[in-house]
């Protein structure tokens, strides 16, 4: 058998050698017919549109306050459209509806006596949120007497127009407060967070420095304060029964195939409202009963 020689060796390595080079070559970037090329960048508005409305709403907080009492005056009298995204991303302005036109001749007493508090300008907003506060403070023990002679003139006793009344109109604000925070944010926390939040500030902090203030009053008049709890056991552990199934329903609404806690299939979200609205109802109707003793309390 012939072995291969030096010779032969020597050109099967040069037909080696050519051939990587052959295919190193053909993987080489090599100018073509055209030798310039032209690049056109597109701006996309609907993604200008979705980092507009990110913004604004990143921001809203840097927005939200007047410089004056002239324009909280002409912001009350004005009917203003109600927000609508839709519009935000056509640009165009979106102009006043007639429900808009009923919600504001509704609500522009209240619009024109929420604008004599000072603006958010003046002491670095001190003197808008004290004065806030006495206005609260002050609508709050108005809108107590009106619910306690309500329920004298329709036969009511004061627990079951606390419990309907009084407390559906405490929470609308945060129902809407709510609303705006589930909207904005990716997330429902903002919203579940602000609902037990603001109970929580109403229950411990309202009812925490009422007492506080009995008890010092008591005090210094030698007397005892004391506080008939009543049936506040029976309602207390009631709520406290439905909000743990409240909160069963969210945490079992956050797995994937349910839609999340906030949003998702229609009929989903029918249904959740419908369970979170019986629940109320079930609520009111046993401290009624309650009230006028068909249920027997602890």
């Amino acid at each position: 058998m012939k072995t291969p020689d030096k010779h032969e060796n020597g050109l099967q390595a040069e037909m080696d050698k050519e051939e990587a080079q052959r295919i190193a070559e053909m993987g080489r970037p090599i100018l073509g017919e055209n030798s310039r090329l032209e690049v056109i960048i597109e701006e996309s508005y609907e993604f200008k549109s979705t980092v507009d409305k990110l913004i604004k709403k990143t921001n809203l907080a840097l927005v939200v306050g007047t410089n004056s009492w002239k324009e909280q005056f002409k912001d009350a009298i004005t009917v203003s459209a109600g927000d609508d995204d839709d519009d935000e991303e056509t640009g165009e302005e979106k102009l006043p509806s007639c429900f808009d036109y009923v919600m504001h001749f509704l609500t522009v007493f209240w619009k024109v006596l929420f604008a004599f508090v000072p603006p958010t300008d003046v002491w670095n907003g001190w003197a808008c949120f004290l004065v806030s506060i006495s206005v609260i403070g002050l609508l709050t023990a108005m809108i107590g007497d009106l619910a306690s002679h309500f329920g004298c003139t329709v036969g009511l006793k004061d627990s079951v127009t606390a419990v309907v009344f009084v407390a559906l109109g405490t929470s609308i604000p945060d129902t809407f407060a709510s609303k705006v925070a589930a909207v904005q944010d990716q997330f429902a926390d903002a919203s579940v967070g602000n609902v037990t939040g603001s109970n929580a500030v109403n229950v411990f902090l309202g009812i925490g420095i009422a007492w506080t203030i009995a008890s010092v009053h008591c005090w210094a008049n030698n007397k005892k304060f004391y506080v008939d709890p009543g049936t506040l056991a029976f309602s207390v552990t009631l709520f406290t029964v439905f909000a743990f199934i409240c909160v069963g329903v969210l945490m079992w609404r956050r797995r994937p195939s349910v839609g999340g806690e906030l949003g998702g299939p229609r009929n989903m979200k029918l249904m959740t409202t419908g369970f979170f609205i019986l629940l109320w109802l079930i609520y009111i109707l046993f401290a009624g009963l309650e009230a006028y003793c068909h249920v027997k309390a602890f």
